[in-house]
């Protein structure tokens, strides 16, 4: 073989793989974009974690934004778990998370199996219903909080985090049982027909069936009603007295207790605890939670 068919050879293989220099450089200019978008959003976490960790200097050197690694401490931590509100504010939220979750789930997997499998009066109006509530609930936010705050202390439950718990549940159902309801749909119905056909009963379809191939769905909706009740400000910060406050707000608070200056170097290290739960339990639920969001996978 002479050098130019091993030349034309290799060109061929090139062209057949579709590996060519503009592919190639296409595709690191797409892997550097994404790069450089990652760094621009994860650049304001890095910063917040370096800031709690600089207890007593100053959140900018001379040398830059960052405060000279040599003086980071864990004193702000210290202060917070032991010193501030936070353990309070942690057992209120855990509180509110727990009434959320549990009541959500108790309505959006039963909801979204009968939207999903059974044919029932009224159907296509209950789930025109929940696409309604999905959908307006951010122009009538306002309205709806005069009215929710003036409803909560005519009936005396403006302080109540059992009640607060079930009004995140009762905004959350209606978007979630969607979700899992539309999760649902992709499960084929043959898998269910065979299961009948070897003899099991319509709850062993239920929880031999559909409740293990919709573990993907079930996580993403664990995952946004766990947020709905740990995220929350707004109304918390409303119906709460202090004494109740829950993360969101007490973090709120830590920002705006300074007369003249905010203690950021303490709020930093509030916000990364507060944020850390969500965190772990993303990492753990991350293969779920993925799968989940795509919905095609059961298809065929």
């Amino acid at each position: 073989m002479t050098a130019s068919d091993a030349e034309t050879r290799s060109d061929e293989q090139a062209e057949s793989s579709g590996r060519n220099p503009l592919d190639i450089a296409k595709t690191v200019a797409a892997t550097g974009g994404a790069v450089g978008i990652l760094v621009v959003l994860m650049f304001p976490v890095y910063w917040i974690f370096t800031a709690s960790l600089s207890q007593g200097t100053g959140l900018m050197s001379s040398k830059g934004i960052f405060a000279d690694p040599a003086t980071y401490n864990l004193e702000a931590y210290r202060w917070v778990l032991f010193e501030s509100d936070f353990r309070d504010a942690l057992v209120n939220s855990l509180v509110v998370v727990f009434v959320t979750v549990s009541v959500s789930m108790s309505v959006v997997i039963p909801g979204a199996y009968a939207l999903s499998r059974r044919s029932f009066v009224g159907r296509e109006k209950v789930l025109y219903g929940y696409v309604l509530f999905t959908q307006v609930g951010a122009g009538l936010s306002v309205a709806t909080l005069v009215a929710l705050y003036a409803l909560f202390v005519n009936l005396g439950l403006s302080d109540s985090l059992l009640v607060l718990g079930l009004f995140y549940a009762a905004g959350a159902i209606p978007f979630n049982t969607w979700l899992l309801k539309t999760f649902m749909d992709n499960i084929p119905v043959s898998y269910e027909e065979a299961a009948i056909v070897d003899g099991a009963g319509r709850w062993d379809v239920i929880r031999e069936v559909i409740l293990p191939l919709s573990k993907p769905g079930i996580a993403v909706v664990l995952v946004f009603t766990f947020l709905a009740g740990w995220n929350e400000f707004i109304v918390a910060r409303t119906l709460l007295s202090p004494d109740n406050y829950t993360l969101s707000v007490e973090l709120y608070s830590l920002a705006t207790a300074g007369r003249y200056e905010t203690p950021w170097t303490e709020f930093s290290a509030f916000a990364i605890l507060f944020a850390m739960p969500v965190a772990i339990i993303y990492f753990f639920a991350q293969s779920y939670v993925e799968s989940g969001l795509s919905f095609g996978g059961m298809e065929g």
